[in-house]
C-alpha cells in the first residue's frame, strides 16, 4: 500500500503573525481604506473578506478553516477595531484592560488581575493603536506630550504612556464600563451592601443630604455614584462635573460638563474648579461631581452651605476620616490662607454622610463605613459610625468572611429624613442579639 501522506502541520502562532502582517500590508495596496467612513461598514466588511480569502489562498503557510477565519478576523480587527484588544472589548467579564508593553497583557475579572497570551508584534504596532485611539478625540502623543488621558466610543477611560516616561515601552490602561450599568439589587445580590444600608442612602439622596464617597481606585466608587444617583427626581436639573465623563445618569434634565486638557501649546485648558464656579450660574438643584482632587473642593464645599445641597461626590480615601483629611489639603491647595479650624468648620457642615467603599483581597467590592458628621468638638470634626462591615478572616479558598452590621446608632440626620416624609424602621438600627 502506497503511505499515507502525512497531512500539512497546523501553521504555528508565528507563522499566523506573520502572514497576517503580509496580508495587512497587501490589503492596504488592494483597497482604499480611506473609503472606510464613507460607505456602509458590512459592505467594507465583505470586500476585505473577500480580499482576505484570495490573499489567504495563497499564502504558502498551511491553514485549516479555522485558522483562517482567525486571521481574517485579526486583520478585520486591524482595519476597523484596535487590533489584539478586540476580543477583550468584547468580552462583557472584562473589567480594566492593562498592557504592560506590547508583549504583557492583563485584565482585571471581578476584581481580580489575570494575565492573557493576548500581544502585540512591537512597541510600534502597539503606538499605531495608540495613535488610533488618541487621534479619534483630536488629540496626539509623542515625546513632547508622552501622557494622554482619551475615551473610546464606548465611554470606556483610556491613559497612555509612552518612552521616555515609561521606561520599558509604551503602557495603555482601558476601564471598561458596562453597556448595563449595575443596579442596586446586582449590588445587594453581589453582597456589596445590605438592603437597609440602601434603604438609609436611598432616604438621604431624596431628603437632599450632601454624600461624599470614598475608596480606593477600582473600588466602585462610580458605580456606587450612578446607583446614588439613580434615586434624583426627574423633576430636578442636575448638573454633572467629570474629568472623563463616565457618570450614566437616565433621567431627563441633566447637564453634562467635562474638563479639557491643554492644547498642542499647553493652554486652552478647563479644569473642574471653572466647571463648578460656572456651574452655580446654571441653576442647578443638584451637582454632581466625578471626583474631587484639587482646589475644587473649597468651591464644593461652598456651593453645599450655600443652598446647594443634595449634592454627590466621590474622593480617594481609605477611611471617612482620611476622607475628611484629604478634602482639608485640597482645600489648601487654593492658597487662599484659610485657617484650618475655618476648614474643618466649612467640612463639617457641609458634609452628611461620608460612604466608605473597599475592594477586598478577594476581589469583591463592600460597603465597609457608612458614617455621618455630626459637628464639632474644638477643632475636631465629629462622626459616627452608623452601619459597619465587620471582617472575621479569609477562608481556605481566599474569600473574606465577615457580616454587615449597625452599630446600634440612630443618626442624627433621621429628623431631617422624616420631616421630608421618609420614616426609617425604627429596628433598622438595632444590634442583632446572640441567639
Amino acid at each position: 500500500m502506497p503511505p499515507t501522506p502525512t497531512p500539512p502541520a497546523p501553521a504555528t502562532r508565528t507563522d499566523l503573525t506573520a502572514v497576517k502582517a503580509a496580508i495587512h500590508r497587501r490589503l492596504i495596496q488592494k483597497i482604499n481604506l480611506d473609503r472606510v467612513t464613507d460607505v456602509r461598514r458590512e459592505d467594507v466588511r465583505r470586500e476585505v473578506s473577500m480580499i482576505l480569502e484570495e490573499l489567504v489562498v495563497g499564502e504558502s503557510t498551511p491553514m485549516n478553516l479555522q485558522e483562517r477565519e482567525r486571521l481574517s478576523q485579526e486583520v478585520l480587527d486591524e482595519v476597523f477595531g484596535l487590533g489584539p484588544l478586540e476580543p477583550l472589548l468584547a468580552d462583557p467579564t472584562v473589567s480594566d484592560i492593562l498592557v504592560n508593553t506590547f508583549n504583557r497583557v492583563y485584565v482585571e475579572r471581578k476584581g481580580l488581575l489575570e494575565a492573557t497570551n493576548v500581544q502585540f508584534r512591537d512597541d510600534a504596532h502597539l503606538m499605531s493603536i495608540i495613535d488610533r485611539i488618541v487621534s479619534a478625540i483630536g488629540r496626539r502623543v509623542d515625546e513632547s506630550s508622552p501622557m494622554v488621558d482619551a475615551r473610546l466610543p464606548d465611554g470606556s477611560r483610556v491613559n497612555a504612556i509612552i518612552p521616555p516616561l515609561a521606561v520599558d515601552g509604551p503602557c495603555l490602561s482601558i476601564r471598561r464600563f458596562s453597556r448595563d450599568p449595575l443596579t442596586a439589587d446586582d449590588l445587594i445580590a453581589n453582597r456589596a451592601f445590605t438592603a437597609p444600608m440602601l434603604e438609609l442612602l436611598q432616604g438621604c439622596v431624596k431628603a437632599r443630604l450632601n454624600i461624599l464617597i470614598s475608596g480606593g481606585t477600582g473600588a466602585g466608587k462610580t458605580t456606587l455614584l450612578n446607583v446614588l444617583s439613580s434615586y434624583l427626581s426627574d423633576r430636578e436639573r442636575i448638573v454633572t462635573i467629570e474629568d472623563a465623563a463616565e457618570l450614566q445618569l437616565h433621567q431627563e434634565h441633566v447637564v453634562r460638563l467635562e474638563t479639557r486638557p491643554p492644547n498642542i501649546e499647553g493652554k486652552g485648558a478647563i479644569y473642574q474648579r471653572q466647571l463648578l464656579i460656572n456651574c452655580l450660574r446654571m441653576r442647578p438643584d443638584r451637582i454632581i461631581v466625578g471626583e474631587v482632587r484639587g482646589e475644587e473642593a473649597l468651591d464644593m464645599l461652598q456651593a453645599m452651605n450655600t443652598g446647594h445641597d443634595g449634592s454627590l461626590t466621590t474622593i480617594h480615601a481609605n477611611s471617612p476620616r482620611d476622607a475628611l483629611s484629604r478634602l482639608e489639603t485640597m482645600v489648601a491647595m487654593s492658597a487662599l490662607n484659610i485657617p484650618d479650624s475655618a476648614v474643618r468648620r466649612q467640612i463639617a457642615s457641609a458634609i452628611d454622610v461620608v460612604v466608605q467603599i473597599s475592594r477586598l483581597s478577594d476581589g469583591t467590592r463592600k460597603v465597609t463605613n457608612l458614617t455621618e458628621i455630626t459637628g464639632m468638638e474644638g477643632d475636631v470634626v465629629t462622626m459616627q459610625d452608623i452601619f459597619l462591615f465587620r471582617k472575621r478572616g479569609v477562608s481556605q479558598s481566599g474569600e473574606v468572611m465577615g457580616a454587615f452590621m449597625p452599630v446600634g446608632i440612630r443618626p442624627k440626620f433621621a429628623e431631617r429624613l422624616a420631616v421630608t416624609g421618609i420614616p426609617l424602621p425604627a429596628n433598622m438600627f438595632e444590634v442583632a442579639r446572640p441567639k
